[in-house]
């Protein structure tokens, strides 16, 4: 179990590290990076420390190396590991401040870090990806690389091309020197097609990256999350019972409070150890066999059709995005093409509407062959009304009188 969690001081960093060791669950620890230093920005992070103005996270270039190896020696496990998080399509001056503390995992990708967060180019993108796997592979032995490729705007991606681009850009990091590497899938609004779309990323994963240590990474799901706490708690539980069905080696959660505020480093921790007791005791008869509606097949012919149009993986996803081989849907950026949508059908599972020159098959909807405003927005709001919609539904059967509130 993981957290996303980034504190910009060392001491609350440390702090924050400690406490995620010392859950009641098998943990990861993590380094969340600030918005400056996501986009290089390194002297607004420098002033922001020197002045105390507040930052979204840990700002490690700023900090220098010498002050996060004091602070991780000071954690003194070895055997804890610990993973930067940072969201830059950029990333070459992070790689070599993590390299030079001492650190030896992180993660994104060429594609998964440029289109959703940025408007830097892809080709930018891709060879500053390709010159920072390089360098995490010359300078650091064993350097583990995550592809954030199955969480591709959070929500209404369907899950082939989830599963494509995080093999594509775990390929991508093979062919730049790393050896090992995780292949990432964010939950969806379908335990049914999560759950094969899991089977289906193992399947291609073994196909692919072949000589490769890889292992797979479940996301609680990123779209618009339940506002009410019992909600949101059952639907993190639902994604550990899906990581532990599926035999998914590492899970990042989300907290209680995320549609809110940011976690504090007791709701992570009180995340990371519902998830933990959810996984201990999910059912096993939930581990009967994946569905099959040709997810795996779908995002095979995604993976042989980038394949096909360079031996070079960075110009050939290049060459994919030109295309339009490769369309995420309602993804704004310029080098995207843009003509593919998604929408939730009746069981719950998403689908798309429309393909575009991708080598997948649309099936609209009966009697709708457009998305409307209305439509989409009830789309995005689907999981959290599933799993508020009982809370709200027993408080208004119940209602709390005077007294028992007090």
């Amino acid at each position: 179990m993981q957290p996303r969690m980034g504190m910009p001081l060392v001491a609350d960093m440390q702090a924050g590290l400690a406490a995620v060791r010392a859950a009641r669950a098998a943990t990861v620890g993590t380094i969340t990076l600030d918005s400056y230093t996501r986009v290089g920005d390194h002297a607004s992070a420098r002033r922001a420390l020197a002045d105390g103005s507040d930052l979204n996270g840990f700002p490690i270039v700023a900090h220098g190396a010498e002050v996060t190896r004091r602070m991780l020696g000071a954690l003194d496990d070895p055997g804890f590991a610990i993973q930067v998080r940072h969201g830059s399509p950029l990333p070459l001056g992070i790689v070599q401040a993590l390299a030079d503390a001492g650190l030896d995992a992180t993660e994104g990708g060429p594609v998964s870090y440029c289109l959703p967060y940025s408007r830097t180019p892809l080709n930018e993108a891709v060879d500053a990806w390709a010159r920072s796997c390089e360098l995490l592979a010359e300078k650091v032995p064993g350097a583990h690389l995550e592809s954030f490729g199955g969480c591709m705007l959070g929500q209404m991606c369907p899950p082939s091309l989830l599963v494509a681009i995080s093999v594509l850009e775990g390929i991508f990091f093979k062919q730049h020197g790393l050896t090992s590497v995780s292949l990432s899938y964010a939950q969806q609004t379908s335990f049914p097609q999560d759950r094969e779309a899991l089977a289906a990323l193992r399947r291609l994963a073994g196909e692919y990256l072949t000589g490769v240590a890889w292992h797979v990474v479940l996301y609680t799901y990123m779209g618009v999350f339940p506002q009410t706490e019992a909600g949101a708690m059952a639907l993190l539980r639902s994604s550990a019972v899906l990581a532990q069905v599926t035999g998914t080696e590492r899970m990042i959660v989300k907290t209680a409070a995320e549609a809110f505020r940011i976690p504090s480093v007791v709701d992570n921790v009180q995340a990371l150890e519902e998830a933990a007791a959810a996984a201990r005791t999910a059912d096993s008869a939930q581990a009967s066999q994946a569905d099959d509606s040709g997810l795996y097949e779908e995002a095979r012919a995604l993976v042989e059709a980038v394949l096909e149009l360079d031996t070079d993986m960075g110009r050939a996803l290049l060459g994919a995005f030109a295309r339009g081989v490769l369309d995420v849907p309602f993804c704004l950026h310029a080098d995207n093409a843009g003509n593919t949508r998604a929408y939730v059908d009746s069981t719950g599972r998403l689908q798309w509407l429309a393909a575009g020159a991708m080598p997948v098959r649309a099936v609209a909807p009966a009697g709708a062959s457009r998305l409307t405003a209305d439509g989409f927005l009830t789309m995005l709001s689907h999981v959290q009304h599933r799993f508020d919609g009982p809370v709200l539904h027993s408080r208004a059967r119940f209602p709390l009188t005077s007294s028992s509130k007090a």
